[in-house]
Parts: C-alpha cells; sequence; structure tokens
C-alpha cells in the first residue's frame, strides 16, 4: 500500500479528532464528602474530635502552587502516648489526599511543616491518630487566587 499526501492528512486529522474527544475540559476535583471518606478511612472508622491538633494554614494564598502550612498536636510522645501520624486532606484538589506524617515517641513532638498545591478556594483538613486510639482534626477554608493544580 502506498501513502499519499491525502491518506496522510485524513490519519492525522482522525488521530487529532480521537485525541481531543478523549481529553476531559478540566481537572476532576474531589467533594467535600470525598475528602470526609477518605478522612473517615484513615480515622479507621473514629469520629474525629475537633482540638489537640493546630492547622496553621493561610487565610488567602495568591499562588496555589506553593501554599505553606504547619501541623502540631498537644501529645506527651511518651511511649505509651503519642501521635502515630497526621494525614492532611485537600477537599478540592483532583484527589483529597496530600500527604501524611508518621511519628514515633522518638520524635518527640508531633510537628511538621510543608507546601502543598491547591486547586482552588477550599478546606484544608488535618487528622491526627494517637497511639491510644483517639483521632483528632482541624480545618481550614483556604481561598486561592490563582489555582496551582492545572486548569
Amino acid at each position: 500500500m502506498t501513502i499519499t499526501r491525502r491518506s496522510m492528512l485524513t490519519l492525522s486529522v482522525g488521530a487529532a479528532i480521537g485525541v481531543v474527544a478523549g481529553m476531559r475540559s478540566g481537572p476532576a476535583a474531589a467533594s467535600a464528602e470525598d475528602a470526609m471518606a477518605k478522612v473517615m478511612e484513615f480515622a479507621g472508622g473514629s469520629e474525629p474530635a475537633i482540638g489537640t491538633i493546630t492547622l496553621d494554614a493561610p487565610e488567602i494564598a495568591e499562588n496555589g502552587n506553593t501554599v505553606p502550612i504547619s501541623v502540631s498536636v498537644e501529645s506527651p510522645m511518651t511511649d505509651g502516648d503519642y501521635v502515630e501520624s497526621v494525614a492532611i486532606f485537600a477537599d478540592g484538589n483532583p484527589s483529597p489526599e496530600v500527604i501524611t506524617f508518621n511519628f514515633t515517641p522518638m520524635s518527640g513532638e508531633a510537628s511538621a511543616t510543608t507546601r502543598m498545591r491547591l486547586a482552588k478556594t477550599q478546606n484544608v483538613i488535618a487528622v491526627a491518630k494517637t497511639s491510644t486510639g483517639q483521632v483528632f482534626m482541624d480545618k481550614k477554608e483556604v481561598k486561592v487566587t490563582i489555582g496551582g493544580c492545572g486548569g
């Protein structure tokens, strides 16, 4: 079979249409329900209590590509009572799970600082699990002026 300019053009246009038809109009976003389902999964079904954990996030983030956050949990950090892990969730990002920090009694304190991407204005949720089975949560709304997860 000989490939002519016309047949190559037809194949190219057909391939381009197939690519465009398969593309999404924009990135999918998790819903608040999706995020809370992930929170409950992380919490092992326990209802998170408010308090003990402190989430520090800016009220307004000018650029969603790099939003600074800090989290700290009041805990004695002894062998019998310590924070095992802290997870961060964002209820408007394509995936609500952002990061999980793991701690041991040797950590000394349960605190961490990082930067995250936020696609749009949304709630950032921090959840802490302790070795005694307690679960704590804090939530902050961050207003994003320029999204950081595509778009």
